[in-house]
């Protein structure tokens, strides 16, 4: 498991000159390695703790401590609701009961055919715009059952 030598040129010559030091330049490398590998498992933790020379304990401290970071490959789609206090207020509670029984599918789990996993998450920022859920990192807003739907059937 390694980068391609044009994934390591664009490392070298775009990424890491962007930054101090090889330690500061660790985040958008390990995205840049979930991107390519699916996931960051241990076997790519030590690559890049390799590659960096960054001590493998901060490289995995790291890379547990985002929840944007996964250890193990996910769904096709990954849909992340807000929880948060203006989402609940505006209906997120109902469309997550909703979107679960959609999916047939729990917060943190992929489901049978492997297209799906609901990732529940505190706050996205978009209170002006509550309900608001991401899926694959595009935000959809002021969502409702009907929006749901048609989110669903544009990926089945």
């Amino acid at each position: 498991m390694k980068f391609d030598d044009r994934t390591l040129d664009h490392i070298y010559k775009q990424i890491l000159p962007r930054y101090p030091s090889r330690r500061a330049a660790f985040l958008p490398v390990l995205h840049l390695a979930q991107k390519k590998f699916g996931a960051v498992s241990f076997e790519v933790e030590k690559y890049l703790a390799e590659l960096l020379d960054v001590p493998l304990a901060e490289v995995h401290g790291v890379a547990s401590f985002y929840s944007m970071v996964h250890q193990k490959p996910r769904a096709k789609y990954t849909i992340h609701l807000c929880t948060n206090v203006t989402c609940s207020l505006l209906g997120s509670d109902d469309l997550r009961y909703y979107l679960y029984g959609k999916l047939g599918v729990e917060p943190g789990q992929v489901s049978q055919n492997g297209k799906f996993e609901i990732q529940e998450t505190e706050c996205l920022g978009c209170c002006g715009t509550a309900p608001v859920l991401i899926i694959n990192g595009e935000l959809f807003e002021n969502i409702t059952r009907e929006k749901i739907d048609e989110l669903v059937g544009r990926m089945v």
